[in-house]
């Protein structure tokens, strides 16, 4: 039980349904969607999309999403990869021949087709119940009326919107400045593009206006994105990977997802008796940070589309662990893994809701970089997001940019198994920091007993491109001795992502966290 003499936040508890996420507005109106009827894939769609109104810079219907959820009433859990591909006109080496090393963030060549709309369509048809209609209703109500600007959302636009331009600026922004708090944000151009899909399905999104309005957007920058591409997006169902870590078992979304560099990172953590170690020291920090180069090297080397990439194998072998395990020297760092590219970020939105059924989904949905690729088409305001940016231009590698293909994504969603049964549906939101973002979250619950609120809370560090990053919860003297042991330290402006989750317990509570470093809640009924 957490101290009351201080700030923080209790546990959520409800009987019924429940909705962890990173706005109150989206928390209910989950909430209103599993009191209406509907089911944890319903509320999770539509807090989802409206979520990409409450926080613009984090997501939107211009960019793609991922889920895991079980069958109601079992435990089989699946996924669904609703990320979308490359334009078949894209040409890898014709990018390197005009001089390029890197995609570009803010370039056209970094802009995949939105998988988002087609995954709710799809989803919503396979595995809920009460139409793509209802639930894009709320959605369609407050992007007319507009909703007010929340603190961290407003702490991040301005940053963000430096990406913005041309018709992005006149969609997000006021005149050219930034939304503050309490400024009340509207995408009336968004409520048409959603009355549509909720009256003709995703053809009304990949097809007519709206897919010309997005295709005109791109070719304005020089884009090689056709009606054709838009047209034959589809998402995909999927059967997810998963790995064990002392009493539980963590399932997560295959590739082209991050989720299997998750395993690998618990797979290496076993060799270290983390217990023992105080869980804000140096030495469970230098632990984590070791095997996170070293897990990443290993992501940065295998993972892209799973057409083109066949040894997520090699990342989900114990052996694999353990020889990355002995390389580890407690005493000393190790040099940082090379980047696979310069464009991973941070905004993203996790959405967790579990309903009466027990059935539980983890969605993540994101538009990549704030305010994605910058670029939004100019009528319906549909801002693009960037994944492509995430592709490499190295030849033969299995994340090398060509038409057709997903790139690796960095968002990944989560849900843990105890001997058989779903237990904890949970995301962890963060850019590349995402895998062992998940890693640490289970090893909070299982080496040190905390609550999923505790476990969210606890303060973060995350060794990347050369720098061990440290959230101000770790005290000075931790950050010296790390220092000591050759670690570059690096105290972070903006706290390390943000996560959400729910516990199922035996007796069928629900138990809520949702995170401090967002504005959004865990809400029950």
């Amino acid at each position: 039980m957490r101290n009351f003499h201080f700030p923080g936040r209790s546990p959520v508890l409800a009987s019924n349904g429940m909705c962890a996420t990173s706005h109150p507005l989206a928390a209910k109106v989950a909430i209103d969607i599993l009191e209406r009827g509907g089911n944890a894939m319903d509320a999770a769609i539509a807090g989802a999309v409206i979520l990409g109104l409450c926080e613009p810079q984090m997501t939107g219907i211009g960019g793609d999403c991922f889920a895991l959820f079980n069958t109601p009433g079992t435990d089989d859990v699946q996924g669904f990869n609703g990320s979308g591909r490359a334009p078949a006109g894209i040409s890898s080496d014709a990018l390197r021949a005009a001089g390029h090393s890197v995609i570009t963030i803010n370039a056209p060549e970094a802009v995949t087709v939105p998988g988002a709309i087609d995954a709710f369509c799809r989803l919503s048809e396979s595995h809920g119940k009460l139409g793509i209609d209802a639930l894009l209703a709320p959605s369609i109500h407050y992007a007319k009326e507009g909703i007010p600007v929340a603190p961290r959302v407003a702490y991040d636009w301005p940053g963000d919107a430096e990406s913005l331009s041309g018709h992005a600026i006149t969609h997000y922004s006021k005149a050219g400045e930034p939304f503050g708090v309490g400024d009340v944000f509207s995408a009336p151009g968004q409520a048409e593009v959603l009355r549509r899909v909720a009256k003709h399905g995703r053809d009304a999104f990949y097809t007519g206006e709206v897919a010309d309005d997005m295709i005109s957007a791109l070719r304005e920058h020089g884009g090689v994105h056709r009606q054709e591409d838009f047209a034959s997006t589809k998402g995909t169902s999927t059967e997810p990977v998963s790995g064990h870590y002392k009493g539980v078992e963590l399932l997560e979304h295959p590739p082209n997802g991050q989720g299997a560099a998750a395993i690998l990172l618990l797979n290496i953590l076993k060799h270290f008796d983390l217990a023992s170690m105080d869980p804000l020291g140096a030495e469970r920090t230098h632990i984590e940070a070791e095997a996170t180069k070293l897990a990443y090297d290993a992501r940065n080397r295998i993972i892209g589309d799973p057409d083109h990439s066949a040894r997520v194998d090699f990342m989900l072998s114990q052996e694999t662990a353990d020889r990355l395990a002995g390389m580890i020297d407690p005493g000393k760092a190790m040099a940082d893994a090379a980047p696979l590219t310069e464009a991973f970020h941070k905004d993203t939105i996790n959405i967790i809701v579990v309903d009466k059924d027990r059935m539980a989904v983890s969605m993540i949905y994101s538009i990549f970089h704030g305010f994605g690729s910058g670029i939004a088409s100019e009528k319906f305001g549909i801002l693009l997001h960037n994944r492509g940016a995430a592709f490499n231009l190295t030849p033969n590698h299995p994340n090398e940019i060509g038409p057709g293909k997903r790139p690796m994504h960095t968002i990944i969603p989560g849900i843990l198994r105890r001997k058989g049964r779903v237990m904890l549906p949970f995301g962890v939101m963060g850019g590349q920091y995402q895998s062992i973002g998940h890693a640490r979250f289970v090893t909070n619950l299982e080496d040190y007993g905390m609550t999923p609120q505790a476990a969210i809370d606890a303060p973060r560090s995350f060794a990347e491109f050369g720098e061990l990053q440290m959230e101000e919860g770790y005290s000075d003297a931790v950050c010296q001795k790390l220092g000591g042991l050759g670690h570059k330290v690096v105290r972070r402006a903006r706290p390390l992502g943000g996560a959400q989750a729910i516990m199922i317990h035996e007796n069928g509570l629900l138990e809520g966290g949702s995170d401090p470093r967002k504005d959004g809640c865990a809400l029950g009924y």
